[in-house]
């Protein structure tokens, strides 16, 4: 099977963890976080996109927080926002972008040069997604406040930031070093 860098491995086992994770980044959205401005909160939902992205790939990933966000919209009732969907596939996608600097969760390979990349990934994705996606898509698609919209974008990209290095970071390390274990099994 060839794995490609930019799509992911994509089998049954990446449809599946998908579906699972945009179901459960939906959930998270709801009823996972503590509010910290309007219609922002810290969630851990923000963690989905990090275990999909580092099973499956950048792809992976951001399917799973766009889609995973329209579940949230459905759920909470307050209507479907597309620019915040398409921000947080913009940020899942920078987040589960592992395998372009080497970083191969699946064989047991998150060293700290990976870290280190994973970080920049991580700033700079939210900082585009929440910082001009978001707030581009808001006034063009949805006719919102530019104001509130970046309070907004600047609350969830540093919550999201903090979410996905306190706890993306030990998380990817823990997968990387179980699938290491796994890789070293031989046969007799």
């Amino acid at each position: 099977m060839s794995k490609n860098r930019w799509l992911g491995v994509w089998n049954t086992k990446t449809i599946v963890t998908v579906a699972i994770g945009a179901a459960l980044f939906g959930v998270l959205m709801n009823y996972g976080g503590i509010p910290i401005f309007t219609n922002t909160s810290l969630t851990t939902a923000m963690i989905v996109p990090v275990v999909v992205g580092a099973m499956c790939g950048p792809l992976p990933a951001a399917i799973a927080a766009g889609v995973g966000n329209f579940i949230a919209d459905l759920i909470g009732g307050w209507g479907i926002y597309p620019a915040w969907a398409i921000a947080n596939a913009v940020a899942g996608f920078f987040v589960g972008a592992l395998p372009l600097y080497g970083a191969y969760i699946d064989e047991g390979k998150f060293e700290v040069k990976h870290m280190i990349w994973y970080v920049v990934c991580v700033i700079v994705g939210n900082a585009l997604a929440f910082g001009v996606v978001a707030q581009a898509l808001t006034v063009v698609l949805e006719g919102g406040d530019m104001n509130l919209s970046l309070y907004q974008g600047l609350y969830a990209s540093l919550g999201n930031i903090l979410i996905e290095l306190v706890i993306g970071i030990p998380v990817i390390k823990l997968l990387a070093n179980r699938n290491k274990a796994r890789t070293n099994l031989t046969e007799e």
